[in-house]
């Protein structure tokens, strides 16, 4: 079977950063959502961005930001990816320049293959948990609501941790997991050995 891609978001530190590489991520996130204890200012976010060695994708989150602070951001933080997590259109979504993942906050009648179709362009659908606010604040989702054939390779987020994750592999086999308070020691500081138990975990479970 493929090999689960891995991707740690809400990178604030260095030396976070460098425990995910070391460790064997495949994408680091960073947050450009003003109300998330995560997010990063230009600076701060374009210095990080410059550490991140070949081959790991760097990838920028916004909520229903303005157009214009997307494209400033861009002109200063050599980002790879976007992630856009509000009530983006595909319009929106494409204007960049840049491939982009569209995000789905799951609930009870959401009809995620009507929502998939909407987002063509899209290189991935994230489902997280459906909570107040944006993001799915650690908590888990009912995979059960997932369609067995989604038309976008799926990226599962929401609640997912060292002690879930082989739970999660073997329920839905997704392309790749998305994880941030997951691998924490406090909201937006990462944690070594949870992010080496949770990337462990992921690729025990490949197997």
């Amino acid at each position: 079977m493929p090999r689960t891609r891995i991707k740690i978001c809400g990178i604030t530190r260095e030396e976070d950063l460098n425990s995910a590489v070391l460790h064997g991520a495949d994408a680091l996130g960073f947050v450009f959502y003003p109300p998330s204890v995560r997010c990063l200012d230009v600076a701060l976010a374009a210095r990080l961005v410059r550490l991140v060695p070949p081959f790991v994708t760097p990838v920028g989150l916004f909520v229903n930001e303005d157009a214009a602070v997307v494209h400033r951001v861009l002109e200063a933080v050599s980002l790879q990816m976007l992630q856009f997590h509000g009530e983006e259109d595909e319009a929106y979504c494409a204007q960049f320049g840049l491939p982009y993942i569209k995000a789905a906050r799951v609930k009870p009648g959401l009809d995620l293959l009507e929502y998939a179709r909407s987002f063509l362009g899209a290189r991935g659908l994230l489902l997280d948990a459906h909570v107040e606010g944006y993001g799915g604040g650690g908590k888990t989702f009912d995979w059960r609501l997932i369609p067995k054939h989604l038309p976008l390779p799926l990226i599962l987020s929401g609640g997912l941790h060292a002690g879930n994750i082989a739970a999660a592999l073997t329920a839905i086999r997704p392309w790749a997991v998305d994880v941030s308070s997951g691998v924490e020691a406090a909201g937006g500081i990462k944690d070594d050995k949870k992010i080496a138990e949770f990337i462990a975990g992921v690729r025990s479970a490949d197997v």
